[in-house]
Protein backbone atom coordinates (compact mmCIF):
# COMPACT_ATOMS: atom_id res chain seq x y z
CA UNK A 1 0.00 0.00 0.00
CA UNK A 2 1.53 3.17 -0.84
CA UNK A 3 1.77 6.28 1.59
CA UNK A 4 -0.29 8.70 -0.49
CA UNK A 5 -3.27 7.81 -3.08
CA UNK A 6 -5.03 10.21 -4.77
CA UNK A 7 -8.01 8.83 -6.58
CA UNK A 8 -9.96 11.04 -8.91
CA UNK A 9 -10.31 13.59 -7.56
CA UNK A 10 -11.91 17.16 -8.98
CA UNK A 11 -12.06 20.11 -7.44
CA UNK A 12 -14.86 23.30 -8.80
CA UNK A 13 -15.10 26.95 -7.75
CA UNK A 14 -18.48 28.18 -9.10
CA UNK A 15 -18.82 27.58 -12.61
CA UNK A 16 -14.61 26.60 -12.82
CA UNK A 17 -12.77 23.39 -12.66
CA UNK A 18 -9.93 23.50 -10.71
CA UNK A 19 -9.13 20.02 -10.51
CA UNK A 20 -10.47 17.61 -13.21
CA UNK A 21 -10.34 13.75 -12.20
CA UNK A 22 -6.49 13.69 -11.29
CA UNK A 23 -5.05 10.14 -9.66
CA UNK A 24 -1.66 8.97 -8.57
CA UNK A 25 0.33 7.56 -6.03
CA UNK A 26 3.42 8.02 -4.52
CA UNK A 27 5.30 5.27 -3.04
CA UNK A 28 7.45 4.82 -0.20
CA UNK A 29 10.76 6.68 -0.70
CA UNK A 30 9.76 8.35 -4.21
CA UNK A 31 9.56 11.43 -5.58
CA UNK A 32 6.60 12.33 -7.35
CA UNK A 33 7.28 15.26 -9.76
CA UNK A 34 3.60 17.35 -10.71
CA UNK A 35 3.82 19.42 -13.30
CA UNK A 36 1.89 22.52 -14.96
CA UNK A 37 1.82 26.12 -16.49
CA UNK A 38 0.22 28.79 -13.99
CA UNK A 39 -3.61 27.73 -13.35
CA UNK A 40 -3.28 24.22 -13.88
CA UNK A 41 -4.29 22.58 -10.96
CA UNK A 42 -1.16 21.82 -9.23
CA UNK A 43 -1.63 24.34 -6.29
CA UNK A 44 -4.84 23.15 -5.55
CA UNK A 45 -4.16 19.88 -5.90
CA UNK A 46 -1.55 20.00 -3.53
CA UNK A 47 -3.95 22.00 -1.25
CA UNK A 48 -6.21 19.29 -1.42
CA UNK A 49 -3.28 16.73 -0.64
CA UNK A 50 -2.64 18.97 2.45
CA UNK A 51 -6.25 18.69 3.98
CA UNK A 52 -6.69 22.60 3.50
CA UNK A 53 -9.64 22.70 0.78
CA UNK A 54 -11.84 19.13 0.23
CA UNK A 55 -12.58 17.47 -3.11
CA UNK A 56 -15.42 18.06 -4.42
CA UNK A 57 -15.20 14.41 -5.84
CA UNK A 58 -12.89 11.48 -5.01
CA UNK A 59 -10.87 10.56 -2.65
CA UNK A 60 -7.19 10.77 -0.66
CA UNK A 61 -5.86 8.35 1.45
CA UNK A 62 -2.94 8.33 3.37
CA UNK A 63 -1.53 4.70 4.02
CA UNK A 64 -4.92 3.48 3.65
CA UNK A 65 -6.56 6.43 5.63
CA UNK A 66 -8.86 8.87 5.16
CA UNK A 67 -7.88 12.46 6.04
CA UNK A 68 -7.72 13.04 9.87
CA UNK A 69 -6.13 15.17 12.68
CA UNK A 70 -3.74 12.44 13.39
CA UNK A 71 -2.85 12.13 9.37
CA UNK A 72 -2.00 15.84 9.44
CA UNK A 73 0.96 14.90 11.94
CA UNK A 74 2.34 12.90 9.03
CA UNK A 75 2.41 15.55 6.71
CA UNK A 76 5.11 18.69 6.14
CA UNK A 77 4.91 21.08 3.87
CA UNK A 78 7.23 23.23 1.80
CA UNK A 79 4.86 26.57 0.23
CA UNK A 80 6.02 28.39 -2.88
CA UNK A 81 5.27 31.55 -0.74
CA UNK A 82 7.30 31.84 2.18
CA UNK A 83 5.32 32.39 5.51
CA UNK A 84 8.42 32.71 8.69
CA UNK A 85 7.66 35.71 10.98
CA UNK A 86 10.64 37.87 10.14
CA UNK A 87 10.68 39.35 13.79
CA UNK A 88 10.41 36.09 15.53
CA UNK A 89 13.67 33.63 16.24
CA UNK A 90 14.43 31.05 14.62
CA UNK A 91 14.13 28.65 17.67
CA UNK A 92 11.48 29.94 19.10
CA UNK A 93 9.44 29.91 15.50
CA UNK A 94 10.64 26.71 14.68
CA UNK A 95 10.38 24.77 18.15
CA UNK A 96 6.44 26.07 18.24
CA UNK A 97 5.63 25.07 14.70
CA UNK A 98 6.47 21.42 15.58
CA UNK A 99 4.42 21.37 19.02
CA UNK A 100 1.70 22.34 16.48
CA UNK A 101 2.33 18.95 15.30
CA UNK A 102 2.48 16.92 17.82
CA UNK A 103 6.12 17.12 19.41
CA UNK A 104 7.75 17.70 22.66
CA UNK A 105 9.72 20.75 23.00
CA UNK A 106 12.38 18.82 24.22
CA UNK A 107 11.87 16.87 21.01
CA UNK A 108 11.62 19.67 18.85
CA UNK A 109 14.83 21.48 20.22
CA UNK A 110 17.02 18.76 19.55
CA UNK A 111 15.49 18.05 15.81
CA UNK A 112 16.61 21.75 15.87
CA UNK A 113 19.38 21.72 16.44
CA UNK A 114 20.52 18.64 14.13
CA UNK A 115 18.76 20.49 11.36
CA UNK A 116 20.97 23.56 11.96
CA UNK A 117 23.84 21.46 12.13
CA UNK A 118 23.36 19.49 9.26
CA UNK A 119 23.14 23.07 6.84
CA UNK A 120 25.95 24.44 9.17
CA UNK A 121 24.63 26.98 10.25
CA UNK A 122 24.04 26.55 14.26
CA UNK A 123 24.40 30.07 15.34
CA UNK A 124 20.99 30.89 13.65
CA UNK A 125 19.50 29.32 16.59
CA UNK A 126 18.53 32.49 18.42
CA UNK A 127 18.69 34.88 15.35
CA UNK A 128 15.77 36.75 14.20
CA UNK A 129 14.19 35.48 10.38
CA UNK A 130 14.98 38.91 9.44
CA UNK A 131 18.86 39.10 9.95
CA UNK A 132 19.30 36.27 7.50
CA UNK A 133 19.96 36.36 3.83
CA UNK A 134 16.66 34.69 1.30
CA UNK A 135 18.82 31.97 0.94
CA UNK A 136 19.62 30.67 4.58
CA UNK A 137 15.79 32.27 5.43
CA UNK A 138 15.15 29.69 3.23
CA UNK A 139 16.59 26.62 4.63
CA UNK A 140 14.52 27.50 7.84
CA UNK A 141 11.61 27.34 6.49
CA UNK A 142 12.62 24.06 4.64
CA UNK A 143 13.51 23.02 8.43
CA UNK A 144 10.10 24.16 9.45
CA UNK A 145 8.50 21.29 7.06
CA UNK A 146 10.49 18.68 8.43
CA UNK A 147 10.96 19.40 12.01
CA UNK A 148 8.10 16.64 12.91
CA UNK A 149 10.02 14.16 10.79
CA UNK A 150 6.62 14.12 8.56
CA UNK A 151 6.44 10.65 6.15
CA UNK A 152 4.45 12.44 3.47
CA UNK A 153 6.24 15.94 1.88
CA UNK A 154 4.69 18.44 -0.32
CA UNK A 155 7.48 20.31 -1.71
CA UNK A 156 6.58 23.51 -4.05
CA UNK A 157 9.22 25.24 -5.89
CA UNK A 158 11.43 23.90 -3.07
CA UNK A 159 14.63 25.53 -5.03
CA UNK A 160 13.02 28.88 -6.34
CA UNK A 161 15.62 32.19 -5.58
CA UNK A 162 18.35 30.39 -4.13
CA UNK A 163 21.95 30.20 -5.46
CA UNK A 164 23.40 26.78 -7.03
CA UNK A 165 25.18 26.21 -4.17
CA UNK A 166 22.49 25.89 -2.06
CA UNK A 167 20.42 24.38 -4.16
CA UNK A 168 22.56 21.46 -4.78
CA UNK A 169 22.63 21.83 -0.69
CA UNK A 170 18.52 21.21 -0.34
CA UNK A 171 18.56 18.55 -3.34
CA UNK A 172 21.00 16.39 -1.69
CA UNK A 173 18.95 16.46 1.42
CA UNK A 174 15.50 16.14 -0.29
CA UNK A 175 17.44 12.83 -1.84
CA UNK A 176 18.20 11.81 1.76
CA UNK A 177 14.67 12.18 2.65
CA UNK A 178 13.76 9.78 0.09
CA UNK A 179 16.53 7.27 0.78
CA UNK A 180 15.08 6.76 4.02
CA UNK A 181 11.38 6.29 3.36
CA UNK A 182 10.15 9.81 2.88
CA UNK A 183 7.03 9.69 0.14
CA UNK A 184 7.38 13.30 -1.08
CA UNK A 185 5.42 15.09 -3.76
CA UNK A 186 7.48 17.85 -5.91
CA UNK A 187 6.30 20.75 -7.79
CA UNK A 188 8.51 23.00 -9.70
CA UNK A 189 8.96 25.04 -12.95
CA UNK A 190 12.58 23.94 -13.08
CA UNK A 191 12.75 20.48 -15.51
CA UNK A 192 15.94 19.85 -14.85
CA UNK A 193 15.30 19.21 -11.14
CA UNK A 194 12.33 16.93 -12.26
CA UNK A 195 14.60 14.82 -14.13
CA UNK A 196 16.93 14.80 -11.64
CA UNK A 197 14.49 13.80 -8.50
CA UNK A 198 11.51 12.36 -10.07
CA UNK A 199 10.61 8.81 -11.25
CA UNK A 200 6.89 9.56 -12.12
CA UNK A 201 5.30 12.29 -13.03
CA UNK A 202 2.11 13.68 -13.43
CA UNK A 203 1.88 16.98 -16.30
CA UNK A 204 -1.50 18.80 -15.63
CA UNK A 205 -3.07 21.52 -18.47
CA UNK A 206 -6.07 23.38 -17.81
CA UNK A 207 -6.99 21.58 -15.00
CA UNK A 208 -6.84 18.25 -16.37
CA UNK A 209 -4.01 15.77 -16.35
CA UNK A 210 -2.69 15.16 -19.90
CA UNK A 211 0.49 12.84 -19.49
CA UNK A 212 1.40 11.01 -16.33
CA UNK A 213 3.62 8.20 -15.22
CA UNK A 214 7.39 6.95 -15.51
CA UNK A 215 9.21 9.09 -16.44
CA UNK A 216 11.90 6.82 -18.46
CA UNK A 217 9.15 5.10 -20.06
CA UNK A 218 6.97 8.59 -21.16
CA UNK A 219 10.31 9.54 -22.77
CA UNK A 220 10.70 6.49 -24.69
CA UNK A 221 7.20 7.51 -26.30
CA UNK A 222 8.62 11.28 -27.83
CA UNK A 223 11.09 11.03 -31.12
CA UNK A 224 14.70 11.74 -30.73
CA UNK A 225 14.65 14.98 -32.44
CA UNK A 226 18.10 16.34 -31.97
CA UNK A 227 22.12 15.13 -32.66
CA UNK A 228 24.87 16.57 -31.18
CA UNK A 229 27.94 16.29 -33.20
CA UNK A 230 31.18 17.54 -31.22
CA UNK A 231 33.92 17.71 -33.92
CA UNK A 232 37.58 18.91 -34.44
CA UNK A 233 37.24 20.79 -37.74
CA UNK A 234 34.21 21.70 -40.01
CA UNK A 235 32.06 19.33 -41.33
CA UNK A 236 30.80 20.67 -44.79
CA UNK A 237 27.12 18.88 -46.51
CA UNK A 238 25.12 18.17 -43.11
CA UNK A 239 21.93 20.69 -44.32
CA UNK A 240 21.98 18.46 -47.31
CA UNK A 241 21.48 15.26 -45.46
CA UNK A 242 18.10 13.69 -45.70
CA UNK A 243 16.13 14.18 -43.04
CA UNK A 244 18.23 16.78 -41.49
CA UNK A 245 16.11 19.87 -41.01
CA UNK A 246 18.41 22.50 -39.47
CA UNK A 247 22.14 22.71 -38.53
CA UNK A 248 23.58 24.96 -36.23
CA UNK A 249 27.21 25.81 -35.27
CA UNK A 250 28.31 25.73 -31.70
CA UNK A 251 31.92 26.11 -30.49
CA UNK A 252 32.37 22.62 -29.77
CA UNK A 253 31.21 21.17 -33.07
CA UNK A 254 27.11 21.18 -34.51
CA UNK A 255 23.73 20.83 -33.19
CA UNK A 256 21.33 18.97 -35.49
CA UNK A 257 17.63 19.06 -35.70
CA UNK A 258 16.68 15.93 -37.55
CA UNK A 259 12.65 14.68 -38.77
CA UNK A 260 13.47 11.04 -37.91
CA UNK A 261 16.25 9.55 -36.31
CA UNK A 262 17.62 7.44 -39.06
CA UNK A 263 19.09 9.99 -40.00
CA UNK A 264 22.00 9.60 -37.72
CA UNK A 265 23.62 7.05 -39.30
CA UNK A 266 24.78 9.14 -42.44
CA UNK A 267 25.26 12.42 -40.11
CA UNK A 268 28.03 10.30 -38.21
CA UNK A 269 29.59 9.13 -41.95
CA UNK A 270 29.78 12.28 -43.22
CA UNK A 271 31.69 13.54 -40.26
CA UNK A 272 34.10 10.99 -39.77
CA UNK A 273 35.22 11.08 -43.24
CA UNK A 274 36.54 15.52 -42.93
CA UNK A 275 36.96 15.29 -39.62
CA UNK A 276 37.78 13.37 -35.74
CA UNK A 277 34.66 13.34 -34.29
CA UNK A 278 34.69 13.59 -30.15
CA UNK A 279 31.49 13.41 -29.70
CA UNK A 280 27.99 12.32 -31.51
CA UNK A 281 24.94 12.12 -29.80
CA UNK A 282 20.90 11.26 -30.61
CA UNK A 283 19.54 12.97 -27.90
CA UNK A 284 16.37 11.36 -25.87
CA UNK A 285 14.18 14.50 -25.66
CA UNK A 286 14.19 16.73 -22.34
CA UNK A 287 11.09 16.43 -20.10
CA UNK A 288 11.11 20.29 -21.01
CA UNK A 289 10.53 19.45 -25.33
CA UNK A 290 7.80 17.42 -23.68
CA UNK A 291 6.34 19.93 -21.91
CA UNK A 292 6.19 22.50 -24.47
CA UNK A 293 4.60 19.42 -26.53
CA UNK A 294 1.84 19.11 -24.47
CA UNK A 295 0.92 21.98 -22.92
CA UNK A 296 2.33 24.45 -25.78
CA UNK A 297 4.43 27.09 -23.37
CA UNK A 298 7.86 27.42 -22.49
CA UNK A 299 8.06 26.03 -18.71
CA UNK A 300 11.10 27.77 -17.83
Amino acid sequence: MNPLKVNQVFKQYGDKTAVNGISFEVAEGEIYGLLGANGAGKTTTMRMVLGLIYPDGGSIQYNGKNYSVEQLRNLGYLPEERGLYPKVKVSDQIIYLAQLRGMTRKAADRNLKRWLERFSVPEYYGKKVEELSKGNQQKIQFIAAVIHDPKIIIMDEAFSGLDPVNVELLKSTVKELRDAGTSILFSTHRMEHVEELCRNITILHKSNPVLQGNLKSIKKEFPRERVILAVDGDVKGLESIDGVLKVIRHEYGYELFISREDAGRPILELAMEQSDVTRFEVLEPTLNEIFIKMVGESHE
